[in-house]
């Protein structure tokens, strides 16, 4: 039984004329009938009723055309399937960021599932996201602030604490929490556009009651830290990069959570919405909203 009996069977099922059909295949009908008589051999019933050149399908061709239409269904898809996943394996992703700290955890995780995935990350601030959106030069952005536009899909992906980072000074050492509002005479190291506690910052200070003093900004994670333990300001740090880092800096530096007001940074994926996507970026996106799944679900139980 072979691929093209099987093709040349259905169209001769659907059209119920042989010289019809044999036209459509392109063939001589004498030629088709063989290959039908041949297929009825094999199969060892006849799957037709005949009347002169009017051909209809019998009882045993009934049920073989219903088994015959699901097998190439299932062809149909496995070609699909297949095709996707050459182009995954040979795709890329382009994720513009705002160096935020779930970043490198996401796309690890995300590579050691795909490792033939390749990730091009592009740093950028959020006035820019949206042209690169726009333009098809990235996939995806993902930011602590969602991207505005008015064909953006923003979705959340993780909300985690922003932790209050401090000199290893007597008067805070001492201390694991504060109000914000104990902090209005300190100065403040103020992470620049591109940095998950850009916008935060004078947000949360205004509702403290006060107006947050800037001696420095900059959107350079470690040049911050090091202003702060020389003493220069104070900043705001999520948890997750203090977690990262935490080991080996706590010997200069010291985070105390804050109780009023809470304090959280919620990072999202934006993409632009109904836009044709590459397997490797459709399975991306993908993979990180079921990743969020997951930490909600750790969190209820």
């Amino acid at each position: 039984m072979e691929l093209q009996q099987l093709q040349y069977f259905r169209t001769v099922a659907r059209l119920e004329h042989m010289t019809q059909a044999a036209k459509e295949l392109n063939i001589t009908q004498p030629a088709l009938s063989r290959t039908i008589s041949r297929l009825e051999d094999d199969i060892g019933v006849p799957l037709f009723e005949r009347t002169g050149r009017q051909i209809r399908l019998n009882r045993y061709g009934e049920i073989f055309l219903a088994h015959l239409e699901r097998s190439f269904l299932e062809l149909d898809q496995a070609k699909k399937k297949i095709n996707d996943l050459a182009q995954l394996e040979t795709g890329s992703v382009s994720i513009a960021t705002t160096n935020v700290s779930i970043f490198p955890s996401l796309v690890s995780s995300f590579l050691r599932q795909y490792p033939d995935v390749r990730i091009r990350q592009y740093l950028r601030s959020d006035i820019n996201m949206y042209r690169l959106l726009e333009t098809g030069e990235i996939d995806f952005c993902i930011s602590a602030e969602p991207v505005e536009g008015p064909d953006i899909e923003w979705a959340p992906l993780y909300s985690e604490p922003l932790l209050l980072l401090v000199p290893r000074e007597e008067r805070f050492i001492r201390r694991h929490e504060v109000r914000l509002s104990e902090m209005a005479d300190e100065k403040f190291i103020h992470a620049s556009a591109n940095n998950d506690s850009a916008s935060a910052l004078e947000h949360l200070c205004r509702q403290a009651g006060f107006t947050p003093k800037i001696s420095f900004e900059g959107n350079d994670s470690a040049v911050i830290g090091e202003m702060v333990s020389l003493g220069l300001g104070i900043s705001f740090i999520p948890s997750l990069l203090w977690e990262k880092f935490s080991d080996i800096i706590k010997d200069r530096l010291h985070v105390l959570a804050v109780t009023d007001p809470i304090c959280t940074v919620t990072t999202g994926i934006s993409r632009i919405k109904d836009r044709y996507m590459s397997a490797a970026a459709n399975t991306f996106y993908l993979y990180a909203i079921q990743k969020t799944r997951e930490r909600k679900g750790h969190r209820a139980n």
